[in-house]
């Protein structure tokens, strides 16, 4: 699936899907030394129920790391750093975490509300004037608390593939001001990433640093000692324990490169890097409530606004800030994946019983993280028992389905045309100029901000498929993607048949752009 696409937004709800079992009689937390036993008893089945999910998912290698009571009772690595090759994954295996770093923000944010350099109130506006959005109102109401609580009315996923075509972040920021507003704000659950790039900004603002890595660095990484996680693409390549990124394709999943542009771009909304020691030292201090060890991380009272659901996701799921929270008959899972180009995560806990579970992956996240997760809360919580990798792999199986008969619907047939008539220059506010060109047989799309090519394919009379050239700096990011198309492109005409502007039409990539004269 291509990071032009929505691989976050399938494995998220994906595992929405599979979040909560069906009620059963509740049970007591228990105390520790029972919830241990019960661990221990599961663990060999578990491994067994993974491993059959890694070949039923095509999944290279996975890390797991469990925590209870204050430790790290089981740490393991299962299958290989890339497929193809014999390096095994062991627990200190480096991977992306993607969206799993949300949480990492939403506790940077807390702190900085315990430091008293920011409310979780305060507008976004006053503290980042360029912060603009296409509704006034909004805009001026969207508070620091909005910047990660997924519940900003965005259409989903909105923007992040400029990213993709070499625009940077201040880019990115600034698209918010065009980015149609498609749900009820506050009310609807729409998840997208580039408010946590401004939350970061503030953030770094508020310390006088570059950027949100060197807070998080100061503020969680560093003294919680997790002095493997990362955040640049430089970092995890030169890791000597790490793995390789694996994207699906029809056939078998094949290896990709590291590179800027996703998630690393994306900052606090996706860019760490780390293993199981590091993770299992951020859910020791989650369930600990903001204390690690001997040392005061961030307040329970703040730590406590970031588990707070906030906008409703289902019946027993919502969102919260920098966490997804799902209520279950025997207690409650606060919980968030993570899924970039070529890597699945899941990192979660259950406040209750002091309970935490890490699944990293070396494949693009189609369920498995979540699935197994989600089999192991149910079992030592006593919930209802499901065959939740089954589950999973019927989800994907009927998307990949979806996206083939989708794939064959946009085939159709359409008389000649010159299409030398949609050459010319072109304009947005936001990507800037763009000059459509007629190269041999194939209409082409150069931006000129960012000098990437997109080939168009024609799908009929006016519209057409945009895919983007792997040309210079680009063939990186095609090669994280594929072939997939960025967006379709529509070419809109005046009364009397001439072309006045040229449409995006992708959900997440809602540009047009106006033909100069």
């Amino acid at each position: 699936m291509s990071p032009f696409g929505s691989s976050c937004s399938a494995a998220l709800a994906l595992a929405l899907s599979l979040a909560g079992a069906p009620p059963v009689l509740a049970q007591g937390p228990g105390d520790a030394s029972a919830i241990r036993e019960r661990i221990t008893r599961l663990i060999p089945e578990f491994e067994t129920y993974l491993q059959s999910g890694m070949k039923d998912f095509k999944v290279p290698g996975v890390a797991v790391g469990i925590v209870h009571d204050d430790k790290l009772i089981y740490a393991k690595g299962f299958g290989v750093r890339e497929r193809g090759k014999p390096d095994q994954v062991s627990p200190n295996t480096i991977f992306q975490i993607g969206s799993t770093t949300k949480a990492f923000l939403s506790t940077t944010l807390a702190q900085a509300v315990d430091s008293g350099k920011l409310s979780w109130s305060a507008r976004v506006s006053d503290l980042m004037p360029e912060f603009q959005l296409s509704d006034p109102w909004i805009g001026r109401e969207f508070r620091v608390l909005d910047l990660a609580a997924q519940r900003g009315g965005f259409t989903p996923y909105v923007n992040d593939a400029l990213s993709l075509l070499g625009y940077d972040r201040a880019t990115l920021i600034h698209s918010l001001r065009d980015a149609p507003i498609t749900a009820t704000f506050r009310s609807d659950f729409t998840y997208v990433n580039i408010p946590h790039i401004v939350a970061g900004e503030i953030l770094a603002r508020k310390a006088g640093v570059s950027s949100w890595s060197e807070v998080v660095k100061a503020n969680i990484l560093d003294p919680l000692g997790m002095s493997s996680t990362t955040a640049t693409p430089e970092a995890i390549e030169k890791a000597p324990d790490h793995a390789t990124g694996h994207r699906t394709t029809k056939a078998d999943p094949v290896a990709i490169p590291f590179h800027a542009s996703f998630p690393y771009a994306f900052g606090p909304a996706g860019a760490l890097n780390s293993n199981i020691p590091d993770m299992a030292q951020w859910l020791r201090m989650q369930l600990g409530r903001g204390q690690f060890e001997d040392r005061f991380i961030v307040s329970e009272k703040n730590l406590d606004v970031t588990w707070t659901p906030r906008v409703a996701i289902s019946e027993r799921t919502a969102y919260a800030v920098g966490w997804v929270v799902n209520a279950t008959p025997n207690g409650r899972i606060i919980w968030h994946n993570g899924g970039t180009s070529g890597f699945g995560a899941h990192a979660g806990f259950v406040p209750d019983r002091d309970l935490g579970i890490v699944i990293l992956s070396n494949l693009e996240n189609t369920g498995l993280p979540d699935a197994a997760a989600q089999w192991f809360y149910d079992r030592v919580m006593g919930n209802d028992a499901v065959d939740n990798v089954a589950l999973a792999l019927e989800a994907m199986r009927a998307k990949q389905e979806e996206e083939r008969q989708k794939e064959a619907r946009a085939k159709r047939v359409f008389p000649p045309q010159d299409l030398s008539s949609f050459a010319g220059n072109y304009a947005s506010s936001i990507i800037g100029d763009a000059t459509v060109q007629l190269a041999a047989t194939k209409l082409q799309i150069k931006l000129e901000e960012t000098d990437a090519t997109l080939t168009l394919e024609q799908l009929d009379t006016d519209t057409f498929n945009a895919r983007l050239d792997p040309t210079g700096p680009f063939a990186p990011v095609v090669a994280l993607g594929g072939d997939d198309p960025v967006t379709q492109v529509r070419f809109e005409r005046d009364d009397s048949g001439a072309i006045k502007r040229m449409r995006w039409l992708a959900p997440s990539l809602p540009h047009v752009l106006e033909r100069q004269p």
